[in-house]
């Protein structure tokens, strides 16, 4: 598993830890039912605080993306729940349209972008 954090970032770690493990479940770099790694030991291998980690895995199961198993500990289990899906995805896809707004970005801007960045994770199951 390839995690990378920007030290120097302004965002949050917990939050970029985030971003990448969501970011490995859209290509299919983590797979539905893949352990990750134990709370120590990804804190190890990336440099950073345990703390830091389990904050991003609970971030992670309140947001649908984790299961805890008392065996295997964080495993991806990507909720299914479409509708609440769609409701948080809303919410913050109108405060960065809003942005590109202000930004002088038109709708074929923001749709030739949607487009490329769809097509970078692959084969996607539409429905």
């Amino acid at each position: 598993m390839l995690i990378q954090i920007d030290f120097s970032s302004e965002e949050a770690i917990y939050q970029q830890l985030c971003n990448q493990i969501i970011l490995g479940i859209a290509t299919s770099q983590f797979t539905e039912g893949q352990a990750l790694p134990s709370v120590r030991q990804l804190a190890d291998d990336i440099g950073i605080n345990m703390h830091t980690v389990n904050k991003a895995y609970t971030v992670l199961k309140q947001e649908g993306f984790v299961k805890v198993d008392r065996r295997r500990g964080a495993v991806i289990s990507v909720d299914v729940d479409r509708i609440r899906a769609q409701k948080s995805i809303d919410k913050e896809l109108r405060i960065l349209l809003a942005e590109a707004i202000c930004r002088n970005l038109t709708r074929q801007d923001i749709h030739a972008m949607v487009d490329r960045i769809y097509d970078d994770y692959g084969e996607v199951n539409e429905r």
